[in-house]
């Protein structure tokens, strides 16, 4: 039977197999098509056989799956498990060991149902689109002091530092219910754990001082509550180590992906000037916007599980103990699930694309996300109506090398009034 995206894939059906014969490929992430925006192009070719074996960095055989619907039914099996433990990495990842350890306290990514379970339920309430959108006003009040900012530093201006990057720290900052007084200080934290420039010392050193903070802000909250998610939670039977473990793993799920989205989806949205046109003379389109580029650009791939018991997926048996990787990017570019996949299309409707994943892991913050991104771009493109890259695209340096992809700098200009 072909391989039929749009239906539900099959698990325990169809006839085993085992493809060993040849040695299976490693995981491609060579961009080498020239266009920043999308997968290797080896990657999506594999989209015609969904579940295909795979070499791991440290030598391990598991799968690689490429297929949509094949995606979506491996993230929502409880056979397979998100714990980093049962995981192999399948690409080298510089200062992560060869096994990794179990999740921290508090990080619900790398945990399985019961303990995943207690943590989501607690969460998923105060994460609501309805609360999210009551989030707008200070998305667009924090939106605006960092365009007035940087419409002050311009008409040259580094958009990731002044725009991608703070925006959604701000946001982060006011979820978490970090006081005024020391948002600064959470920033600078937080801007050296993601620079790509900064060395493991100095990124060491900082993330030691933000758990260290967040310690000193549950405290603060347990002695004092104030109207955010920390405080709420405070009434919660979770302890102090799992609330700031909680505030960290929201910090590192929610930030770095939002701050990329924004730098690379600008850069995106330059880059295909009838699309900046469409969204700048109908900012009504945001909504839709926002969800065709989280399917084009997918800057968090990929996913990876492990099966803890055997399981028949199209064919393939994969065996208890092996790792499978979700390609995040082959899965929103498969082209019978999304025609015509590789063009920017923000009247695309870009329901059920894999950018905040599937199952019960999907994203928690994948709502505030939305909120964020909603009211960013329209407001970036009506503020600077000339806004264009200050070097030409090909200068852009480019976060290749990172587990969430982006932009490092995106230097932008536009004319003065």
């Amino acid at each position: 039977m072909p391989y039929d995206p749009t239906a539900p894939a099959a698990i325990n059906a169809g006839t085993t197999t085992d493809d060993t014969a040849q040695e299976p490929p490693t995981l491609p992430t060579d961009r080498h098509t020239g266009c920043p925006f999308d997968p290797p192009a080896e990657l999506t070719a594999l989209s015609d056989e969904p579940v295909r074996r795979m070499r791991y960095a440290d030598g391990h055989l598991g799968w690689l799956v490429t297929g949509h619907a094949v995606a979506r039914a491996v993230l929502a099996d409880p056979r397979f498990s998100s714990r980093y433990e049962f995981m192999h990495m399948p690409v080298p990842v510089e200062g992560m060991p060869g096994e990794l350890p179990p999740a921290p306290v508090g990080d619900i990514i790398g945990l399985d149902a019961p303990e995943h379970t207690r943590y989501r339920r607690l969460l998923t309430g105060r994460f609501t689109v309805r609360r999210m959108r009551r989030l707008t006003e200070q998305a667009e009040r924090f939106t605006a002091e960092c365009l007035d900012a940087m419409e002050q530093a311009g008409p040259t201006a580094d958009l990731v530092e002044m725009f991608a990057q703070p925006m959604p720290a701000l946001m982060i900052c006011e979820l978490l219910g970090v006081p005024y007084t020391d948002r600064e200080r959470f920033r600078d934290q937080v801007a050296t754990i993601f620079d790509q420039a900064a060395d493991a010392e100095a990124k060491g050193r900082a993330y030691t001082e933000l758990i260290q903070y967040l310690d000193e802000l549950v405290l603060a909250k347990r002695a004092e509550p104030t109207d955010d998610l920390l405080s709420e939670l405070t009434a919660s039977d979770l302890t102090d180590e799992e609330l700031a473990g909680i505030g960290g793993m929201l910090l590192a799920a929610g930030l770095d992906t939002t701050a990329n989205m924004l730098g690379l989806g600008t850069f995106a949205l330059l880059s295909n000037p009838d699309q900046l046109a469409a969204l700048r003379a109908d900012p009504e389109l945001a909504g839709q916007a926002v969800e065709e580029l989280l399917r084009h650009l997918s800057v968090a791939d990929p996913l990876v599980r492990s099966a803890l018991e055997d399981v028949e997926v199209e064919g393939r048996l994969i065996r208890a103990g092996e790792t499978v990787t979700v390609s995040v990017q082959a899965g929103n570019r498969d082209p019978r699930k999304f025609p015509d996949p590789d063009r920017l299309d923000i009247h695309r409707r870009a329901t059920g694309h894999l950018a905040f994943g599937h199952g019960i892991h999907q994203c928690l913050g994948q709502q505030l996300a939305r909120v964020e991104m909603a009211v960013a771009f329209p407001a970036l493109l009506a503020r600077f109506p000339s806004l264009r890259l200050a070097v030409p695209p090909r200068e852009v340096p480019l976060r290749e090398r990172a587990n969430i992809y982006g932009v490092i700098r995106l230097p932008v200009t536009w004319d003065e009034e």
